[in-house]
């Protein structure tokens, strides 16, 4: 008994092609570009001042962001983590070396000697931030004892009373977020800052 049976046929090339593209440029307008920019609006009608970079002014010019650190060097200032990614916020990144690695060990011994020498003090009494660089490499916070370290330089330099510049760094110091996470900060760009107009009262 013969069975017949219906060839079967390949659809033409072009009736596959043309709803791939079709739904390509769908998915490209509205995720490519109609979801970034109702995010966007809603990140700015929300969080104005974090969606335009956070950004600090000093007499009416941006000088830097609430987020990125800078490389503060002179002793008149109050000096930002350690950055292996040279402040540099287009390359983020941390040393990726271990604690046990020798590399690593050497340059924070070299940078406890330096702050130390700078600072007048023990090695022992250096907070671990002033000589470790953050994951990022450009995290703009140090720990208040950080800051408290640096309060005599600084006072030396500027001839000021050093509980002046002391009660300026707890006046900036932040708490921890929600209480809990991380520890007593303060934004070194903004207590920098503060410094300068101190001095000019």
């Amino acid at each position: 008994m013969q069975i017949l049976t219906q060839p079967v046929t390949q659809p033409a090339i072009s009736t596959l092609i043309r709803p791939a593209i079709g739904l390509s440029l769908f998915a490209l307008v509205v995720c490519g570009f109609g979801y970034s920019a109702i995010a966007t609006k809603i990140g700015q009608a929300i969080f104005p001042e974090q969606a335009h970079g956070s950004l600090i002014k000093y007499e009416g010019k941006v000088v830097g962001s609430k987020l990125v650190a800078q490389p503060f060097t002179a002793p008149s200032y109050f000096h930002s983590r350690p950055s292996v990614a040279n402040y540099d916020p287009m390359a983020l990144a941390g040393s990726n070396l271990a604690r046990t690695n020798p590399e690593l060990q050497k340059v924070i011994a070299e940078r406890i000697v330096q702050v130390a020498s700078l600072e007048a003090i023990q090695p022992d009494q250096i907070p671990k931030d002033l000589v470790t660089a953050s994951g990022s490499g450009i995290d703009p916070e140090i720990s208040v004892q950080a800051a408290l370290i640096q309060v005599k330089r600084i006072a030396e330099q500027r001839s000021m009373p050093e509980q002046q510049v002391r009660e300026l760094v707890l006046k900036y110091a932040q708490q921890p977020t929600f209480g809990v996470l991380g520890s007593n900060r303060v934004n070194v760009l903004e207590l920098n800052l503060a410094l300068d107009q101190l001095k000019r009262k």
